[in-house]
């Protein structure tokens, strides 16, 4: 009888990938007194570097807008390198996209936040997020283009 190596998967190393903070209206910007209109996009990729190695990063944008003008606009991709090994196939994108970017989600609204602060602004706490929930969204549009024939968005 031939055992079937356990599951494994592990935390090899986390990091700061891309950070960038931008106050392009500046100094003038800081005498606004109306509440900004924020504007924040979350984006998760993975990626395999070696056998049973992955790189998972997400990006996390916030843009702060007054009267169509810029506050500042932050974005931060906080990525993973993570050992995922003798999991099927079917199930290693689920694993990066939701195991993974829970992981390095709390990470990513730290550097937000802080990184906004270091503007001269008040800090933005952004709100937990459904990984799972996005990840089944995303599959079931790319599914429903699939049925219309149309090539999935990457």
């Amino acid at each position: 009888m031939t055992e079937q190596a356990q599951p494994m998967f592990s935390i090899e190393k986390l990091y700061v990938k891309d950070l960038s903070i931008e106050v392009p209206n500046a100094p003038q910007i800081f005498l606004e007194r109306e509440q900004p209109e924020i504007n924040v996009e979350l984006n998760t990729q993975g990626e395999k570097v070696d056998e049973g190695i992955y790189n998972v990063t997400v990006t996390v944008t916030v843009k702060a807008d007054i009267k169509e003008r810029n506050l500042f606009l932050v974005e931060v991709a906080q990525a993973g390198i993570f050992q995922i090994r003798n999991f099927a196939d079917s199930d290693v994108e689920p694993v990066m996209m939701i195991g993974c970017a829970n992981i390095l989600f709390p990470y990513a609204r730290e550097a937000i936040s802080d990184a906004i602060t270091r503007t001269g602004f008040q800090p933005i706490q952004l709100a937990p997020v459904n990984f799972e929930a996005l990840y089944q969204a995303r599959q079931q549009a790319q599914q429903e283009q699939a049925e219309k024939g149309e090539v999935p968005i990457q």
